[in-house]
């Protein structure tokens, strides 16, 4: 039960979806539940491929990725893409470490912001219509895995916003080794299973776990020189970058 009540803080926390009244809110149940952030992202994994399976019953694999795309926005509340456009907003128009944080603070979205989130979200489209039938596997292990890196991140770097008013601060406060380990491994299971069923070739798989890997060291390198470590809009903007990449390499030629 004890697990059961984080799942369902997590679930409530990273997104949209309404939890029972009774899960209430504990910042130190929060952390541990970070141990469920790649099981959430599953969940929207699979409720964005299972919109997709439907809508392609009735319109043209373009309309049908469209119609998938705007479900898990809604599922989630954009709050990784939000990330990612706060990301882009500092990182692009700030130099130093406290003009970035200020930056990424703004709710209004700049050119950079705006920039990144249409191009991510084109590439996103792109890559989706091009893997076809396969975009309906590629979707929950895709969002499952690519929730690994951040909280990598979160378990191996040090949050840098010194306000306690922040959405990020409760879970990124002493992620201990139970968390991301627990994390990890629900995050890459679907991949293994996925594998073991026959539905995902090994190399492939490999190939996909490198490019993912590539991604999240390149999101926090980057990371630790601009900001010496990293923030809720960071990790948001880390797990959109690995869950791109994840689909270009998965629709590219030497992977397809």
């Amino acid at each position: 039960m004890r697990e059961l009540h984080r799942f369902l803080i997590a679930l409530g926390y990273f997104t949209r979806l309404p939890v029972p009244a009774w899960v209430g809110w504990s910042s130190f149940e929060l952390n541990r539940a970070t141990r469920y952030f790649p099981l959430v992202g599953l969940l929207v994994g699979s409720v964005a491929a299972a919109s997709l399976w439907v809508a392609l019953q009735f319109w043209t694999g373009p309309i049908a990725v469209l119609l998938s795309m705007l479900v898990s926005l809604l599922l989630t509340g954009a709050f990784h893409e939000d990330g990612l456009a706060d990301s882009a907003d500092g990182f692009g128009g700030g130099w130093e470490k406290a003009k970035v944080l200020a930056i990424m603070k703004d709710s209004r979205i700049g050119t950079y912001g705006a920039v990144a989130l249409v191009c991510a979200l084109l590439l996103k489209f792109a890559a989706l219509d091009a893997l076809g039938w396969q975009a309906l596997l590629a979707l929950p292990l895709v969002h499952a895995a690519s929730r690994v890196p951040p909280l990598l991140i979160m378990a191996f770097m040090a949050y840098v916003r010194e306000d306690d008013s922040t959405r990020a601060k409760p879970v990124a406060e002493g992620l201990g080794m139970t968390e991301w380990v627990t994390g990890s491994l629900l995050g890459l299971l679907p991949l293994a299973c996925a594998v073991a069923l026959g539905l995902l070739a090994p190399l492939r798989a490999v190939g996909l776990l490198l490019v993912l890997a590539a991604a999240g060291l390149i999101c926090a390198l980057y990371f630790r020189q601009r900001l010496a470590g990293y923030t809720g809009d960071a990790l948001g903007a880390a797990q959109q970058v690995c869950e791109l990449t994840s689909y270009l390499a998965l629709c590219a030629h030497g992977m397809a």
